[in-house]
């Protein structure tokens, strides 16, 4: 069994989802991926993800849903947004909902990397504090 972090990644564009599973993996993070909110929820369990990575747009529940409902279910989960769209506003609506970052399509890998150790430190604290 890996003793490497565990990200989860939600995103129905399957391209993103492999090449953001494999940028994990260059990191030394292992990963789950789901193609939308309803996959990750049936594996979803309080404590067992470092951190998520969820697209704003999702068919069904959007990324801003699932991390609203994280909030109540899984509050200590640091989540990352990413998106195509690079508006001021949206980027906005995104942050005040509350995820640890939004990050803009193509993703910066340095930025990614930052991001997850971040939240590798978030996950830490959180187990502390139980």
């Amino acid at each position: 069994m890996s003793s490497a972090p565990l990200f989860a990644v939600v995103d129905d564009d399957v391209a993103m989802r492999e090449a953001l599973a494999e940028l994990l993996e260059v990191f030394d993070f292992d990963c789950r991926t789901y193609e939308g909110s309803e996959s990750f929820w049936a594996d979803h369990a309080p404590g067992r993800f470092a951190g998520l990575i969820t697209d704003l747009n999702l068919v069904g529940e959007s990324g801003l849903q699932l991390q609203q409902r994280l909030r109540l279910l899984d509050p200590a989960l640091p989540v990352i947004i990413i998106t195509a769209q690079s508006d001021p506003a949206t980027r906005a609506r995104v942050m005040a909902s509350g995820p640890m970052a939004c990050l803009t399509k193509p993703i910066d890998a340095q930025a990614l990397r930052r991001h997850l150790d971040d939240a590798l430190a978030r996950h830490a604290a959180s187990r502390d504090a139980e």
